[in-house]
């Protein structure tokens, strides 16, 4: 029989959920699947359900004595349509059909294939055969999950949800621009680069709020924060419903430390002795490279929404892990699609007056200005009910 050999082995990126040896696991590892794909990723694999496997990819099911089989063409089809997750529930299965492919593991995170499989808790050893310190052993919690999936997928994940909308208009000012879709406007500031984006006008104009959004996975800082901006306009419509104000007195009676990534207009008002982290720092302040010492075992977090424009929030949700996050700015996106990945409140901007926050962009106005046009609201994390 011919077996399909790559002519490169595959990177992957595996996890193992490590369970009770009589609990099942396919129920918690295939909803975890099904929701990254209803939020558009490409997802691939198959899972145990009852008598049948589901195939992830296709949604149809096959007989569970053809699980290993099955589990090897899912495996090799998501190699082939490059795939966002594979998930294979049987430990067996999954590394069988790596092996088949002859696929090689990834340390961190990197650009490798995520893989993810189950094993019962004294059969451990047989994942350490197979991967070694290159893995990642996951608690059996759709939280862990989504610690391993990581918050570097969070721009995808956000990009993914924007629609195919027109695009009325792309405002540059000296320090902020701004695009507007048919249902928001939507802010990011300006790079120092920016000065060359007025050059760059005409050919994004052409393109679609979603064409735009897909700009946020550049490295190039302003393609970044044309792409923040069209995500922002899409999610932050003009009939939102949120809350008044951006969050952060949310954090106001915490009796923890409090690290503030990014100082904001009226910060003594809102927090008692926070640890305020400046990529510029004034006395009392701390640097950037603090971020690596503070915002571990802190109670709370309040982070500047430019850091999703200069790329650096990933790495602060995962330093700040397991502490209350708020994200608040001018360039927040108001989207639920954030909850998952530790933020818990949500602070940003909805425009009322398109025209006249356009008018002062254009004229170099400063974020504590837009409030003329605008209106800072929040939207927190709903608080999860214990059945």
């Amino acid at each position: 029989m011919y077996q399909f050999q790559p002519t490169q082995a595959p990177y992957i990126r595996p996890g193992v959920v490590i369970h009770e040896p009589d609990s099942v696991v396919g129920g918690l590892l295939g909803s975890f699947a099904l929701t990254l794909k209803q939020r558009g990723f490409a997802v691939a694999g198959c899972v145990r359900q009852g008598d049948h496997v589901l195939d992830l990819a296709s949604g149809a099911t096959v007989a569970a004595a053809d699980l290993t089989t099955h589990a090897a063409k899912a495996f090799r089809a998501a190699m082939r349509d490059d795939s966002d997750l594979v998930v294979i529930d049987d430990f067996s299965a999954c590394t069988m059909a790596a092996r088949q492919m002859m696929a090689t593991i990834a340390p961190g995170q990197g650009l490798a294939l995520p893989v993810l499989s189950a094993i019962p808790g004294d059969q451990v050893q047989h994942w350490l055969d197979f991967a070694g310190q290159g893995g990642a052993m996951v608690a059996p919690q759709d939280s862990s999950l989504w610690q391993w999936w990581g918050p570097e997928r969070l721009y995808r994940d956000l990009t993914l949800g924007v629609a195919q909308d027109e695009v009325r208009q792309i405002v540059v000012g000296p320090r902020w621009l701004l695009v507007e879709g048919p249902k928001g406007a939507g802010l990011a500031y300006l790079p120092r680069s920016g000065k060359d984006l007025p050059a760059r006008l005409p050919d994004l104009r052409k393109q679609n709020l979603r064409q735009l959004a897909e700009l946020s996975a550049s490295w190039d800082a302003l393609e970044m924060a044309v792409g923040i901006a069209a995500i922002n306009a899409h999610y932050n419509t003009y009939d939102l419903d949120a809350q008044m104000g951006n969050g952060a007195d949310t954090f106001r009676h915490e009796t923890g430390r409090v690290v503030v990534v990014g100082a904001f207009p009226g910060l003594a008002e809102v927090l008692a002795n926070p640890q305020v982290i400046e990529t510029e720092p004034r006395p009392g302040e701390y640097p950037s490279v603090a971020m690596d010492t503070l915002l571990p075992g802190c109670a709370a977090a309040v982070v500047a929404s430019s850091t999703i424009i200069n790329r650096t929030l990933p790495r602060i949700l995962r330093l700040a892990q397991g502490s209350r996050i708020a994200l608040v700015g001018p360039a927040t996106p108001l989207t639920p699609r954030l909850y998952e990945y530790g933020v818990e409140v949500l602070g940003g901007l909805l425009v009322r007056d398109v025209k006249g926050l356009a008018d002062a962009i254009r004229a170099g106005a400063m974020p504590r200005e837009f409030t003329r046009f605008a209106t800072y609201v929040h939207r927190k994390q709903p608080v999860a009910v214990s059945p």
